[in-house]
């Protein structure tokens, strides 16, 4: 392959290489505070912590989770959403060399479980109203000591005030401690004012186990080092067009996430970049407000949260100003052409798809900023990062320009390996390559694609097929809100298409007209045989639709439910 033909199509300012200092992730939060002590790190409805007050913080919970046995590489866990403490937390578990578990905190007991074990956590941070749920999960597993902290902890006064009287019992936020559990606030008193632990911490030091959502099989740890951590936060800031400044970012994409993680809440701190919190990103009122009052320049986020905001009605009637957006990355999911035009109307920036996995935390490839974006493609791969499209056939032969295959990726910013897992390290790991599981093509001008995932591809007859392909062509229909396709269970075929679809409100649409659409754009074995209409599609925390759930809700129904396609509508083989 070139050496890097993408990077022609970069604004000057991008360079191909970016120094990695040898540093621990939580230096630029000293920086920061040193720096820019008096600037908000974080905005919570009003509540600013500045970055000198949360880097005395987090060394004084650092001092306090030594004290609590916390020891070099040893695993600590966070449970809880996008709040100041979250922040609070992962910087002061890193300062006292711990290793971050970041877990949903919309898991059940069952779920949070597995990952309690896998990664051997025995203190973990949680706010009080899933505090519950980590009592009921903590019995089978090395958990010895929870440190509780109520939401209400860094409100401002009055909005604390309220909170108590009208949210705090209601929602379960007030809770009994078990023995041996603490709260956030009496750990910090009894540390006031002491320094981090003294602990040799290096950029070859792990810093976190992340772990995937389990969607296709058993949940694995992704073992990052500081070094891959604050490599990729570079990478981000590289691809930022502007000096960050006095910008704030919105941070509504799930922090437990990798994506949020880092290309929020890292990138922010890297940046010295003030962060506005919204701790429920489906709570799109709140959301819409919070742009509106702090104005962010940098929004990264998902196609639906950006197609919620499009459709909102408020933001019809211009009731929000958003006109201070002036970047943003999508990532998780397709973004679609409708969505990322009416957006950019909307808000006057820039809306650039984007790539990245949990396995190079976060974020390897972007369309620029100042330069050409193209419409279905990831865009172009940050600077030090290299890539290969490698043959489905014997995964080592490079494939020509335009022409698909599995991307491989090596980078400073790919992990160590799965904890745990020998085996899934080897496969995914080899030579120095990153084996991402996906299917994608470059372009003459070295920008990717995304096809698919290598495990997704459907068989109809023994022709392939390509999920996102049928979305892609289906999400263009003007009566389509959203979609996800999969194979199922055919007599016929062995497997055939299948399309669950949401409809835009208020409008209706039928299976003969879906299909004639489709034949418009797609091979006749592309077409999808059977089309469901739904309300909803099960998605993911960070909004990519659950392929698989959607298949075994269709296996589940009985088969007098699920009846044959008669034969006139197979495709013509």
């Amino acid at each position: 392959m070139e050496e890097r033909p993408w990077f022609k199509h970069y604004d000057e300012g991008v360079p191909q290489h970016i120094p990695i200092p040898d540093v621990p992730v939580y230096r630029a939060l000293q920086d920061a505070a040193r720096e820019n002590p008096e600037r908000p790190c974080t905005i919570f409805k009003g509540g600013e912590i500045s970055f000198s007050e949360m880097d005395q913080l987090t060394d004084e919970l650092a001092a306090g989770l030594a004290e609590l046995g916390v020891r070099e590489g040893q695993p600590v866990g966070i449970f809880m959403p996008n709040i100041p403490q979250f922040v609070l937390a992962f910087y002061a578990i890193l300062k006292a060399g711990g290793v971050v578990v970041a877990t949903n905190p919309l898991y059940t007991p069952r779920e949070l479980e597995h990952q309690l074990k896998d990664s051997g956590v025995e203190i973990m941070l949680v706010t009080s109203n899933f505090y519950k749920t980590v009592n009921a999960a903590r019995q089978n597993t090395k958990l010895r000591t929870c440190i509780v902290t109520n939401i209400k902890e860094y409100l401002p006064g009055v909005l604390r005030f309220l909170f108590t009287l009208t949210k705090e019992k209601k929602e379960g936020h007030r809770v009994t401690l078990k023995e041996g559990d603490l709260w956030l606030q009496d750990v910090l008193k009894a540390n006031h004012g002491r320094p981090r632990p003294n602990v040799d911490i290096t950029s070859e030091s792990v810093a976190l186990f992340q772990y995937s959502g389990g969607t296709t099989g058993l949940s694995k740890g992704a073992v990052a080092k500081h070094r891959n951590l604050v490599a990729n936060a570079l990478q981000i800031l590289e691809w930022f067009p502007d000096e960050p400044g006095a910008s704030v970012l919105l941070m509504a994409i799930p922090l437990f996430h990798v994506y949020g993680m880092v290309a929020g809440m890292l990138f922010a701190v890297q940046g010295a970049i003030s962060m506005a919190m919204v701790p429920n990103p489906r709570d799109i009122d709140d959301l819409l407000q919070t742009i509106d009052k702090y104005q962010p320049t940098f929004f990264p986020g998902v196609p639906t949260l950006y197609n919620a905001i499009n459709n909102h009605p408020d933001v019809a009637a211009g009731k929000y100003r958003l006109g201070s957006i002036r970047a943003c990355i999508s990532g998780s999911a397709p973004l679609m052409r409708e969505t990322k035009e009416r957006f950019e109307a909307l808000t006057g920036g820039k809306l650039c798809e984007g790539y990245g996995l949990s396995e190079a935390p976060t974020a390897t490839h972007c369309n620029p900023i100042e330069g050409e974006n193209r419409t279905g493609s990831i865009g172009l791969p940050f600077p030090d990062v290299d890539c290969r499209i490698v043959s489905l056939e014997d995964g080592v032969t490079n494939m020509p320009t335009g022409e698909i295959g599995e991307l491989a990726i090596k980078s400073p910013n790919v992990m160590m390996g799965y904890h745990n897992m020998p085996t899934e390290t080897a496969n995914a790991l080899r030579d120095g390559w990153l084996f991402t599981g996906d299917i994608a093509k470059m372009d003459e001008d070295g920008y990717f694609y995304i096809v698919d995932r290598k495990k997704e591809l459907i068989k109809p007859g023994g022709y392939q097929v390509w999920p996102r392909e049928v979305e892609e062509v289906i999400s263009e229909h003007p009566k389509v809100l959203e979609v996800g396709v999969a194979g199922v269970p055919d007599p016929y075929r062995g497997e055939t298409v299948k399309a669950w679809v949401v409809v835009k409100p208020g409008e209706t649409l039928g299976v003969d007209e879906l299909k004639a659409f489709c034949r418009e754009s797609l091979a006749p074995f592309k077409v999808p045989t059977q089309v469901e209409f739904r309300e909803s599609l099960p998605k993911t925390t960070v909004g990519k639709v659950l392929r698989r759930e959607l298949v075994a809700e269709h296996k589940a129904k009985a088969p007098s439910e699920v009846p044959p396609p008669p034969p006139e509508e197979m495709p013509d083989f």
